[in-house]
């Protein structure tokens, strides 16, 4: 079903790689889209890329990890287009690939805010303005990433980060019923973005070999996204997993 030009979504991590899919999937089925980031000039630029307007699109420079910036990020989505309809939390980081003992609490917490903390920010504010607005409600998607379920070697921050999305969704899942609020959570794996480039060169596997891995085209993970966000609102996808067919996931490390 093709939605109202009168709906919006949110997508944050919007200037690149799955959230600019995102974001360019959702404005091209009708979707005003709110992109957020920490860098104005990438959002500018993907507003541009994937075909919007200051009419469709708004860009507003946030780091989701600090609360005063996602309370500033909604009262402009609000100003701007009255409601939100549609929330992909997507912004996400990681830490370098070392031994768990040598990373710094500053790198631990860097993911832990970006990943964790953000993406509960960011539903906190979405689950206000579901709640208020008319028609009531809404649908959060949370990006948890085949971490969220296996990890990779030397990648504690990221893939804890992740394990608890898996948490954070059911409990928005839940608590969201009475409020006509779903949630749902996509796992991806190895779309060809700039965060995953290293796997096209070779990336450490389970028994320390270093091997390439397939990826897959971020415009499907962006029509996945899509195909979750216009479900109508008694219907929800809680988990759904996109990846490359021949990446090494599924099978003995």
């Amino acid at each position: 079903m093709t939605p109202s030009i009168e709906k919006v979504a949110l997508v944050t991590g919007a200037g690149v790689g799955i959230g600019k899919a995102a974001a360019k999937a959702l404005l091209h089925s009708g979707y005003r889209v709110v992109l957020t980031g920490r860098n104005l000039d990438k959002l500018q630029k993907a507003i541009s890329d994937i075909g919007g307007t200051a009419e469709n699109c708004l860009a507003v420079v946030c780091d989701v990890g600090k609360p005063d910036q996602v309370k500033m990020l909604f009262a402009k989505l609000k100003e701007k287009f009255g409601r939100i309809d549609v929330l992909f939390n997507n912004a996400g980081i990681g830490a370098p690939a070392i031994p768990m003992e040598d990373l710094s609490y500053e790198q631990w917490m860097n993911v832990v805010n970006t990943n964790l903390c953000g993406a509960f920010l960011c539903s906190q504010e979405a689950i206000r303005m579901m709640k208020a607005q008319s028609p009531q409600g809404g649908r959060i998607i949370n990006n948890g990433s085949i971490s969220a379920h296996t990890p990779r070697p030397m990648s504690a921050p990221y893939t804890a980060t992740k394990h608890a999305i898996s948490g954070l969704t059911k409990t928005i899942a839940l608590d969201g019923r009475p409020f006509n609020i779903a949630c749902g959570q996509i796992d991806i794996g190895n779309a060809a973005t700039e965060m995953t480039e290293r796997m096209a060169a070779g990336i450490i596997q389970a028994d320390q070999s270093i091997k390439i891995e397939p990826r897959m085209d971020v415009d499907h993970v962006g029509q996945a996204v899509l195909q979750m966000a216009q479900l109508p609102l008694e219907t929800n996808i809680l988990n759904m997993t996109i990846m490359a067919t021949n990446m090494p996931f599924v099978g003995r490390g």
